[in-house]
């Protein structure tokens, strides 16, 4: 437990393992990706960039998570279908992850491409609804994300201790 003063560790860092695990992060998008490792204080560390339509074979670890971002516009991947990668044991052979584009609402897709032809600085002219200039103005950020999917998994484990403590109470009662 922290002391009082101190700043916990977020839910999402990596975790003393041993085990070793042989991936090959597999790019199936055309564009560059960069992988993050989740260190164990919960801060994001940047890997080379993976080229489109390639991979690469590395070492990782059990209860070591992953994220994986366009690199030119930090728009999050999904990682097998999911936000986060985080390796089990898998014996002797390499684990395949692929990492793809989301499945985006077409309002999402609209903000990437404006994002992609339009400069920052021009957002507030472009005759748009001003809450689509802020969230033009509000780029995808790895940090925010990573932030946004520690709070999930805080409420998911609350969620859980909740339900626990109200079977406990159930049989006891």
């Amino acid at each position: 437990m922290p002391q009082e003063g101190e700043q916990s560790l977020p839910l999402v860092r990596s975790l003393n393992s041993e085990i070793r695990v042989n991936v090959v992060f597999c790019n199936r998008t055309g564009r560059d990706v960069r992988p993050l490792w989740i260190d164990y204080r919960g801060s994001p560390r940047s890997y080379d960039d993976i080229r489109p339509f390639s991979g690469r074979r590395m070492a990782t670890y059990v209860g070591h998570p992953w994220i994986f971002r366009d690199a030119d516009t930090d728009e999050p991947l999904k990682v097998n279908c999911k936000e986060l990668f985080v390796p089990k044991p898998s014996g002797d052979g390499d684990v395949h992850v692929n990492i793809t584009l989301p499945v985006d609402s077409l309002k999402d897709r609209a903000l990437y491409a404006v994002r992609r032809l339009v400069r920052p600085e021009d957002y507030r002219r472009l005759e748009i609804a001003r809450c689509l200039q802020e969230e033009l103005e509000n780029p995808p950020n790895h940090l925010k994300d990573l932030q946004r999917i520690n709070r999930r998994v805080e409420q998911h484990l609350l969620e859980d201790i909740q339900k626990r403590e109200g079977v406990e109470s159930q049989e006891t009662g």
